[in-house]
């Protein structure tokens, strides 16, 4: 198969020395793709930046923001390819961003937000293989994923939940609850990211579209 994966954060630039993030390391894209790569399969990973290195026998583009990484998938997209978006990538970016280093009095209060494009929905739109989508819940686990997986016309939703004894950030282990378009769901208790990439690359192997 030809597979898509996105991984990591975005950052949305305020000023030349700051900007807008998240937490996510990139690990479970990195896993997902490294492990598509051990398959033979054809992988490209678009990340965001990470302290990650690049899985073997994966071509890796690092992108930093929303604008960036839509700009590559979409090239990427192609029919007949797996897209698989674990990439938390921000809801906004600052418009327009200063040229110059924003000063604590009183210059923040002009900071205004506008939405960034919606990756996945696109994709979802204009779907052209599997799509494979990610939820980052802190309530309403199964009904939010439920409710994203049809929004955006997906395929495969990987969801968790936030909460103080998951490791969701890195490499230590998490739980999540897979469901697919049929209706079809499972939970995965205490899995390491590297377990979880095996089991839903076997989900999407034998995915009937």
């Amino acid at each position: 198969m030809k597979i898509l994966v996105t991984a990591g954060p975005t950052r949305e630039r305020i000023d030349p020395i700051r900007f807008i993030s998240n937490y996510s390391t990139g690990t479970f894209g990195y896993e997902i793709a490294g492990e598509a790569a051990r398959r033979g399969h054809d992988v490209i990973l678009v990340s965001g930046p990470t302290c990650l290195k690049p899985p073997v026998g994966v071509k890796t583009v690092m992108v930093e923001s929303a604008l960036d990484m839509r700009r590559e998938v979409m090239k990427k997209a192609r029919p007949g390819v797996c897209v698989i978006m674990t990439a938390a990538v921000c809801d906004w970016r600052v418009d327009p961003p200063s040229q110059r280093k924003i000063k604590r009095q009183g210059e923040w209060k002009i900071l205004k937000l506008k939405e960034n494009p919606d990756i996945l929905s696109r994709l979802g739109e204009h779907k052209q293989g599997t799509l494979v989508g990610f939820a980052l819940e802190t309530e309403g686990l199964e009904r939010n994923a439920l409710a994203k997986l049809r929004k955006k016309n997906l395929d495969i939703i990987v969801a968790n939940q936030f909460t103080k004894r998951t490791e969701l950030f890195g490499a230590g282990r998490t739980d999540v609850l897979i469901i697919d378009k049929y209706l079809s769901k499972k939970r995965y208790l205490r899995k390491t990211k590297r377990e979880l990439a095996k089991i839903i690359l076997d989900k999407v192997s034998n995915f009937k579209i």
